[in-house]
């Protein structure tokens, strides 16, 4: 069964009022199985727009983020956070297909990496051969899909209407797969056939919950 997955966006306005929600979501992320792979660490965003806080939070399934979020556990937090912040908040279904073929592997490190791509597809046929060449080139640096292009639901702000999570052995591993020529080269088959907003992250190696 796919996973689950929260990807909030943040910007913090009040780094100190935000700590009482920051205390107060564990009770909920624990009774629903949530795993932070993604709190706050160094990101990038290198197209688009994004924001200055990141979140990936891992869930059972699908059905376990949606009713976390729904919660009275954490809509109680949530109020915490309201006067604090500004968030575009994505809830979206894992990926359980066929990964990429690692090859020349990175060394893992104690932190992953992380691509979040969100997609607006202007051009579904010719969008087809960025995909194709995407899929086995990001297994040379040890990448595997997370999310890709299944249900999501907004439930605060806005995202794009599709959703990909690539998750690599290290921080250094997912900006060297973007910024090497090869995948320069495999961006230019999507230009003109999407709008990408794509953020990349470093992982979180602290507390589950």
């Amino acid at each position: 069964m796919p996973k689950g997955y929260w990807l909030p966006q943040i910007d913090v306005s009040n780094p100190e009022g935000y700590k009482a929600y920051m205390a107060a979501t564990p009770p909920a992320h624990e009774k629903y199985g949530g795993v932070g792979l993604v709190r706050g660490g160094r990101s990038e965003v290198v197209e688009g727009e994004g924001r200055s806080r990141i979140v990936i939070r891992e869930f059972p399934d699908y059905a376990a983020a949606l009713a976390c979020y729904r919660s009275p556990e954490y809509q109680g937090a949530r109020l915490l956070r309201l006067p604090h912040s500004r968030c575009d908040f994505l809830i979206a279904e894992g990926y359980d297909g066929p990964q990429p073929q690692a090859s020349g592997t990175p060394a893992a490190a104690s932190r992953k990496g992380y691509w979040i791509a969100q997609i607006e597809v202007t051009d579904a046929e010719g969008y087809k051969a960025y995909v194709s060449a995407l899929f086995p080139y990001v297994g040379k640096f040890g990448a595997r899909f997370l999310v890709r292009a299944g249900a999501q639901e907004i439930v605060e702000g806005r995202a794009r209407p599709r959703t990909a999570v690539l998750e690599f052995p290290s921080y250094e591993a997912a900006q060297a797969c973007y910024r090497s020529a090869d995948y320069q080269s495999i961006k230019k088959l999507r230009h003109g056939k999407a709008k990408v907003d794509l953020v990349i992250v470093e992982g979180h190696d602290g507390p589950k919950f």
